[in-house]
């Protein structure tokens, strides 16, 4: 940026006393600032747009390298499938059978049957003693909204009405 040295920012506060004067001088100084700092601000949003910008353009170029990358291998492992298949249909059919492995059906698995997870609710509630849920707080019997409230009101606080 520019290079201002002691020296000239002396002379230039001088030159601004005189000409705008004492009164004034310290309100100009803040605008001034105000407007250093926002255009301080805007430079860097805009070295930080640019930052992403390049940075953007790398992972693109980044991504067609994986890309090209990913088909090569896809061409190299589909040639070589290919001549595997090829010579295995060869053998297949030099050994007199009448089917070749490409006209033969692919398996497909039957889709997988429910099963119930076995799970018995009634075991687990009962394995478990009444004095251990007493002490820890288990609720065995269910209770309205209400009734729970009713419960719990502190004596002395009558139903509500």
């Amino acid at each position: 940026m520019i290079d201002f040295g002691f020296d000239k920012l002396a002379l230039i506060g001088a030159v601004a006393l005189i000409v705008i004067g004492p009164e004034k001088l310290p309100r100009v100084a803040r605008t001034v600032g105000h407007l250093l700092g926002k255009a301080q601000r805007y430079v860097a949003d805009v070295k930080a747009e640019v930052n992403r910008s390049i940075e953007l353009e790398e992972l693109k170029k980044m991504k067609t390298q994986f890309e090209t990358a990913a088909r090569d291998v896809e061409q190299t492992v589909r040639s070589e499938v290919d001549g595997v298949a090829s010579g295995l249909n060869n053998e297949w059919a030099g050994s007199g059978a009448d089917r070749s492995i490409e006209a033969a059906e692919p398996y497909v698995p039957p889709p997988p049957q429910y099963r119930h997870p076995k799970k018995n609710w009634r075991l687990k509630r009962g394995a478990t003693p009444q004095w251990y849920k007493q002490r820890n707080g288990v609720r065995t019997r269910a209770q309205s909204g209400a009734a729970r409230v009713a419960r719990f009101r502190p004596p002395g606080i009558g139903p509500r009405r």
